[in-house]
């Protein structure tokens, strides 16, 4: 890290980095969000695609542009450099958005945001462990911090993207998403110097460091948990895809003589992270205090379980409501959807953090992002079924995909743990 980050006193009881990386983070998942919430509807409603197609679309581009971070993180680590591969990639993805407002470009559209999004996503995540020398107490916490700036993005996305796209036309929601991008690319540019100096790569006049070497035992905990969450994703995914499809068509939105816009209610999720996540954390900080912390895998176990408990929940609504559900169902649901997340989603990111080996952060990382790829192209398959089968089977189908990755995830625990007691190199 440069002399002016380590001199610079902290934002936040955190390193001003973070600050940076949070902010960047939190306009790049605006971007992506804004355009989430109204690809659905954009393809059913706009460009009349069918039902079962418009979800295979929306399975394919999600599934993409986690699968685009597999190639962008080998590419960051080895050629570009981690700030170069950020600024490019964030370049290309607002590119992309802009070009969302033309209908003729939807699928090139698509196919630039998820190539911009390989070299952004997994990069800017693997700078966070720069942030702090080795056995900093706020490293641990310090990536629940950064997926809270992923949910404030999230929470006003709809808000703004979904509004303008309702209100105004499709094409002034998509540009919205596209200016987001440009707020989070000139705010990095702005935070440059307070963050860590350029590892792993050979610098001129420089003795290039020395490269780790992940163990083997290492490797096949993260390919496990990997197939834990790809299996938990296939029901996670579907906040965005058939449960909006429900929200428009299967819940009463009025409000009085007022109806919500369907894509308010994809701000409930974002909305609920930043309300818990503090609760959580002084939670799990007050275990870890006491000598009570719980294990990353078995952490991600329950919060799988939970996720389930959310789609049971539906299951029950769609077979008693009798016509369409009331809106208080959907927040309820939202509710439960997302203090599981919370126990899953940032833990995962973080355990493959931790475990990357020196010159590999961003390769590791978009390991990660390689589940969401699997779990977002299989639920994308799995929302084809919405309408072939009723929604009282369908909803217990996803609460099936959930409790079977927290039985997963509890099985690899005892490997899972071991594998951080001796660290990640061999």
């Amino acid at each position: 890290m440069s002399g002016k980050a380590l001199d610079a006193p902290p934002w936040f009881g955190q390193p001003r980095g973070l600050t940076v990386l949070f902010l960047t983070n939190m306009w790049e998942q605006f971007s992506y969000f804004g355009m989430r919430a109204l690809l659905v509807y954009y393809m059913t409603k706009q460009l009349l695609i069918a039902q079962g197609s418009a979800s295979l679309i929306y399975g394919t581009y999600t599934a993409c542009a986690y699968f685009t971070p597999i190639v962008g993180g080998v590419i960051a680590d080895r050629l570009l450099g981690k700030r170069r591969a950020i600024i490019i990639g964030a370049s290309v993805m607002a590119a992309g958005h802009f070009m969302m407002s033309f209908p003729d470009l939807l699928y090139v559209a698509l196919a630039t945001i998820a190539l911009g999004n390989g070299l952004f996503l997994p990069t800017l995540p693997s700078q966070i462990n720069d942030l702090y020398a080795q056995g900093d107490p706020r490293r641990g916490w310090a990536y629940n911090v950064y997926y809270l700036g992923i949910n404030i993005g999230g929470f006003l996305a709809p808000l703004l993207c979904g509004t303008l796209g309702e209100v105004f036309g499709w094409h002034v929601g998509f540009a919205a998403a596209g200016l987001g991008m440009l707020a989070g690319l000139l705010i990095y540019l702005w935070g440059q110097r307070y963050l860590p100096a350029e590892q792993g790569r050979v610098q001129a006049g420089a003795v290039e460091p020395a490269r780790g070497r992940m163990a083997l035992p290492t490797v096949l905990v993260l390919a496990a948990v990997a197939l834990s969450v790809t299996v938990f994703r296939g029901a996670y995914e579907q906040a965005g895809n058939t449960v909006a499809l429900w929200a428009d068509a299967g819940v009463d939105r009025t409000l009085g003589s007022w109806t919500v816009p369907m894509t308010w209610f994809q701000s409930l999720n974002p909305l609920l992270v930043m309300a818990m996540t503090p609760m959580l954390l002084a939670g799990w900080k007050k275990r870890a205090d006491a000598g009570r912390d719980t294990s990353p895998a078995l952490r991600m176990a329950t919060g799988a379980l939970i996720v389930a408990g959310a789609y049971l929940m539906l299951c029950a609504v769609s077979a008693l409501a009798g016509g369409k559900a009331h809106w208080l169902w959907l927040v309820a649901f939202f509710g439960v959807y997302t203090f599981g997340e919370l126990f899953i989603l940032p833990t995962g990111l973080g355990l493959f953090a931790r475990l990357a080996p020196p010159g590999f952060g961003a390769t590791t990382v978009a390991a990660w992002y390689l589940t969401i790829f699997a779990g977002s192209l299989s639920a994308g398959l799995v929302g084809t079924l919405w309408s072939r089968m009723p929604h009282t089977a369908y909803f217990a189908l996803l609460a099936g995909l959930a409790v079977t990755a927290s039985i997963l995830l509890r099985l690899i625990d005892p490997w899972a743990r071991r594998a951080e007691a001796h660290g990640p190199s061999a």
